[in-house]
């Protein structure tokens, strides 16, 4: 009989979530404006990086998720170095980001800084497990709006204790 009535609540909420399904999204707050300026990458870029063992194509694509308050980035999709980044405001309405790497851990930043041209993230030791003196692991991002179908990233990453030089990626809109 229990088991009966669980069912029968679990149809029902299911129903009315998909009913409610075709709904506009509603967002409960307003995003920090480098959330907005972010929503700007909806879609897929594509370009050329340098990883160590010389160029090779990349696809970045980004959706807005969740009733608008997270953007996710995947990159190399489809790959086995496929990688997920999902940006949202923060507790304090701030924009941070979870990267989830293929180096196997989670690095957690924070916005360090923006203006028109660019979003800078930093690192997050409150919020992290990872021990940068010991783990390799991404650090920081740069995202510069070079214009609206061109977009240039740059990833400070620590390996072994040590910062590795910067490589920039240029990549482009797919229309």
């Amino acid at each position: 009989m229990m088991k009966t009535h669980m069912i029968s609540a679990a149809l029902i909420f299911a129903a009315s979530v998909f009913a409610n399904a075709a709904e506009p999204v509603k967002t409960t707050k307003p995003a920090s404006p480098e959330f907005e300026k972010m929503k700007a990458l909806v879609g897929t870029w594509k370009g050329k990086t340098d990883m160590g063992d010389g160029p090779v194509e990349m696809t970045m694509r980004y959706r807005l998720i969740a009733a608008g308050s997270v953007i996710e980035e995947r990159c190399m999709e489809g790959t086995p170095n496929e990688m997920v980044t999902m940006y949202y405001d923060n507790k304090d309405g701030k924009l941070a980001l979870t990267h989830y790497c293929m180096m196997g851990n989670r690095p957690a930043m924070n916005v360090k800084s923006s203006d028109a041209k660019s979003i800078t993230f930093d690192f997050d030791a409150e919020c992290c497990t990872i021990d940068p003196k010991t783990e390799s692991h991404m650090h920081g991002m740069t995202v510069r709006f070079d214009d609206p179908d061109t977009i240039t990233t740059s990833c400070k990453a620590i390996m072994d204790g040590k910062e590795m030089p910067e490589h920039e990626t240029v990549l482009k809109r797919e229309k």
